[in-house]
């Protein structure tokens, strides 16, 4: 997992919930290279990396806004973000930006929250 490019924390707790920061492709303190489908792969694999520091995995998200420099990337954004997900359905926001850091075409943010027992 590569360091944060600002002056933010990548992730935080709040009460039961975690809140990530917007994560890019980087790796390595670099943007992977390939385009959107490189980008979303290194991204999820970011996204991963920062949940599984705190014990949880993709099926805790409940939230996600994906940021989109190009809205036509919509559907191949989809098809990966569906394959990343499986079955398991965050509710979700999609804009389109005029730019992201480091040239990025594609950001995801992600709200997860802790399983709480009955």
């Amino acid at each position: 997992m590569s360091k944060p490019i600002g002056p933010y924390s990548p992730i935080l707790q709040a009460g039961e919930w975690f809140i990530t920061s917007g994560q890019i492709g980087l790796l390595d303190g670099e943007l992977v290279s390939g385009g959107l489908e490189a980008e979303m792969i290194q991204t999820f694999k970011n996204l991963k990396a920062l949940l599984a520091g705190e014990g949880l995995t993709l099926q805790n998200i409940v939230k996600t806004t994906v940021f989109l420099v190009d809205i036509d990337d919509y559907q191949p954004m989809n098809a990966i973000y569906m394959k990343e997900f499986g079955s398991h359905r965050p509710a979700r926001s999609a804009v389109a930006v005029t730019a992201l850091p480091l040239g990025a075409v594609v950001e995801i943010e992600a709200w997860a929250r802790i399983e709480i027992a009955d």
